[in-house]
């Protein structure tokens, strides 16, 4: 499934697990067959990705790991093959709470690119975006690790020149804004500073009505989308 811009990511990370994530996951399959424009990824831990692949059809079963190995020895490590057959087709890489080498990323990206798993790979300051996005991830997540989970969103000035740095080096790279993302206008705002993407995990997890709170946030993504075509249609004109 290739990607398309706007598109939103829900990672629950370990919050969520078995019937109550599946729930979740099959309400974004729904949202995402009711907008075929976005594209939209759902993480879940990983003994739940291929019963939530088996029941779902239109969102990006997405892992929040994955090691680049070959099959044979590595116990305990996240075999790209073991997931991808589980119906996995994109991964999390070098997020802060599973930080990796250098060497370890770059193996795990072209491991990944041999499979056809898209790569979310995470950055967490401009100097390391620039870095990351010279091994050409399908989408750069920008996201300072400590705003992870504070409810406080990256500052314009911080979206607007890792942007621009990011498309400068590649413009064919996804950019992933989701720092403290908690509301359904802050995905708006996000998207709306030039993000291709945005996420969220504890504004949904922690939400009276997660999945209401999952739909309020998807169409927001819908809202910024319809505005972006609205001002390409008058571009045009």
């Amino acid at each position: 499934m290739e990607i398309q811009a706007p598109f939103f990511v829900f990672n629950p990370k370990s919050y969520f697990y078995g019937d109550q994530l599946l729930k979740l996951a099959q309400k974004a399959d729904f949202l995402a067959e009711k907008y075929p424009h976005l594209t939209i990824f759902i993480t879940a831990p990983y003994a739940d990705l291929a019963n939530i692949a088996k029941q779902t059809r239109h969102i990006i079963v997405t892992a929040q790991h994955m090691d680049g190995i070959e099959p044979g020895r590595g116990m305990g490590a996240v075999l790209p093959e073991s997931i991808y057959q589980a119906g996995v087709r994109a991964v999390f890489l070098n997020h802060a709470e599973h930080p990796l080498q250098l060497a370890e990323l770059v193996q795990s990206i072209k491991k990944a690119k041999e499979l056809g798993i898209q790569t979310i790979v995470c950055a967490d300051s401009l100097e390391e975006a620039r870095a990351i996005a010279v091994l050409k991830p399908d989408v750069l997540l920008c996201e300072p690790t400590e705003l992870i989970g504070s409810g406080k969103t990256s500052d314009e000035s911080y979206i607007q020149e890792t942007n621009k740095a990011i498309k400068e080096i590649d413009p064919d790279i996804f950019i992933l804004q989701a720092a403290g993302i908690s509301t359904p206008e802050d995905v708006y705002h996000t998207l709306q500073l030039g993000a291709d993407g945005t996420g969220c995990t504890s504004g949904i997890t922690e939400a009276d009505e997660p999945a209401k709170m999952l739909e309020k946030m998807i169409e927001a993504v819908n809202r910024a989308y319809e505005q972006r075509k609205e001002k390409h249609n008058e571009n045009r004109t």
